[in-house]
């Protein structure tokens, strides 16, 4: 399969028929058949269906044609970059939990773009969008954040997946609230403490082995009153306005707890490790910006890890 295949296959299913389709790229429709056959027993799936009305593209032929274009429109762009002797555009692009240490450390990483064009992706979502951002999106970096008893499980997926991780931090959740709250007042919180307290907690944990209605139970301990967000800026909201609130989270940064005016405190009870895990393809070659986004998750690591201690 080349770069032509694709053409090929993308021109047959924009024109519904190898006869337009020959005679928009040039190519003589007896030759262009046997191509695309080829291509289909090479793969091991059927691209078209045959019919009367022209050629179909079947479900696994329409996914194949969408990552076909992607690829398509990828060359075209390197192209038109090194064609028009333009300056390569600055490309960034990670998946990360929704953790503040991350953020904080993207927002300072941001300081190191320069004046030329730039490209940079950042979304927070969870483990399984994480990982298929980068096998099917094209993000080059993803952070994974798994419980450390379910470590043989993900080493083996990232395995099979042809990605490598590399450990960030390893963690307990920890507990943070209002400033006001009488939580941050108590000398030890335990979990029992927790009853009368509104959670504030994210909406879509995902352990793949796992069905979700037990990650729900192990992840979110049962709480009466539980408010559910997909992003931190609410959740940040809801911290700092209502003092019956708290959230399980990452370590936080001292500087992120002061402006908003939130306590970080340890809960007895919860011994649990999570790990944050940075992956990549094994292919994958860090740039320069890469390497600057892992030296300010270092600094920001490092930051938390002191205001924890303090």
């Amino acid at each position: 399969m080349n770069i032509l295949h694709l053409k090929y296959a993308v021109s047959i299913a924009d024109n519904g028929s190898i006869n337009k389709a020959a005679e928009e790229i040039h190519v003589a429709q007896p030759n262009l058949s046997r191509v695309i056959k080829e291509l289909e027993a090479d793969l091991g799936i059927t691209i078209f269906q045959r019919s009367a009305h022209g050629m179909i593209l079947t479900p696994e032929g329409e996914e194949f044609v969408g990552r076909a274009r992607k690829i398509l429109e990828q060359v075209d762009d390197m192209e038109h970059m090194y064609k028009s002797g333009q300056p390569a555009c600055q490309r960034f692009s990670i998946s990360a939990p929704r953790a503040s240490y991350i953020s904080d450390a993207f927002a300072h990483f941001s300081r190191s773009l320069s004046k030329d064009d730039a490209e940079v992706f950042y979304q927070e979502t969870n483990v399984l969008k994480a990982v298929r951002n980068i096998l099917e999106v094209g993000y080059n970096l993803g952070i994974l954040r798994y419980a450390s008893k379910h470590e043989k499980y993900f080493r083996e997926m990232l395995e099979d997946k042809d990605l490598t991780g590399d450990l960030i931090m390893e963690f307990t959740y920890c507990l943070i609230m209002h400033e006001d709250s009488p939580l941050a007042k108590m000398e030890t919180i335990r979990m029992k403490d927790l009853a009368g307290y509104i959670q504030i907690a994210h909406a879509d944990p995902y352990v793949p082995s796992m069905p979700l209605s037990v990650v729900k139970n192990e992840e979110l301990p049962d709480i009466p009153r539980r408010i559910y967000v997909f992003e931190r800026g609410s959740q940040m909201d809801l911290l700092s306005e209502n003092p019956e609130t708290f959230m399980w989270v990452s370590p936080i940064p001292e500087r992120l707890l002061k402006n908003l005016h939130l306590v970080q405190r340890r809960c007895v009870d919860n011994q649990k490790l999570y790990r944050d895990v940075l992956i990549r393809r094994k292919n994958y070659h860090l740039t320069e910006l890469d390497k600057q986004f892992i030296t300010e998750l270092t600094i920001s690591k490092r930051n938390c890890m002191m205001a924890e201690n303090a």
